[in-house]
């Protein structure tokens, strides 16, 4: 049976039958390495993958826990269709549920921070940096985003489409994107002037200074380094305005930060 071309028309099929569509994008690693039955998606009789795909709606949420008590998902994943029938990843989060917890996602007096666009816990956010982490990161990912593309790619395919949307929240998601092929629908020259200003003599270059922990001379020379002075707002605005597409099967070969360390 042919699949449905857009999110809204896989929403408004019957539960059963838009919940299989959607379980194709569930990874292996979730039944391999955390006991999620492929059949119920349970563990230990425990329903710990959620869709949530209202009829009418153009959007889904996918969110999936090692144990219903858990606060924060292993995988967390928000899709949704663009006006003119493309299809949009909105956010993907993976956490490792062994991982130490940061609370960047709530600030001194318990106020939602919207990991850091909305608020800052800036204690926590420099705790999550010298622990590896990165902007909007609660705790250490389990690096498997490159098994997720071809989930993607088969899931986008099977829609009947040639391609998918998806828009990076920060610089080292852009850059990681790059990475397994993506180009840019808009953002390009400016990723290629954030690079450029991050060299030496660059504008941005003269803005890091060892007085700011986010901001530091030696954080032009990594991904994350120059996403935490981005976060921290040396841009002057917010990291926002950036698409990203992935045609099925090519790599687009991008590369705006050639020499780049993590």
């Amino acid at each position: 049976m042919a699949w449905p071309t857009s999110i809204r028309e896989i929403n408004d099929l019957p539960d059963d039958e838009k919940q299989a569509i959607y379980a194709t994008l569930l990874p292996d690693w979730l039944f391999t390495n955390y006991g999620v039955d492929r059949e119920t998606l349970t563990v230990n009789g425990q329903q710990v993958v959620r869709f949530r795909s209202p009829r009418g709606s153009r959007a889904v949420e996918i969110s999936v826990k090692r144990r219903l008590s858990d606060i924060d998902p292993m995988l967390y994943l928000n899709m949704a269709d663009t006006f003119n029938n493309q299809l949009l990843v909105l956010l993907v989060v993976v956490n490792d549920p062994e991982a130490e917890r940061f609370n960047i996602d709530t600030d001194d007096h318990d106020n939602p921070t919207h990991l850091g666009t909305t608020g800052r816990n800036l204690a926590a956010e420099e705790a999550a940096m010298k622990a590896g982490l990165a902007p909007g990161q609660i705790r250490k990912g389990l690096r498997t985003f490159k098994q997720a593309v071809p989930l993607f790619e088969t899931f986008v395919q099977n829609m009947g489409h040639d391609m998918f949307l998806i828009e990076p929240l920060a610089y080292h998601n852009a850059i990681v994107f790059e990475r397994y092929g993506f180009s840019y629908m808009r953002g390009y020259q400016e990723m290629v002037r954030i690079d450029r200003e991050f060299r030496p003599n660059g504008e941005l270059f003269q803005k890091l200074t060892d007085d700011r922990p986010f901001r530091r001379p030696v954080q032009a020379l990594s991904v994350r380094g120059r996403s935490w002075a981005i976060h921290d707002g040396i841009l002057g605005h917010p990291f926002t305005g950036f698409q990203m597409y992935k045609r099925i099967g090519i790599n687009s070969g991008i590369n705006t930060f050639p020499d780049a360390e993590w």
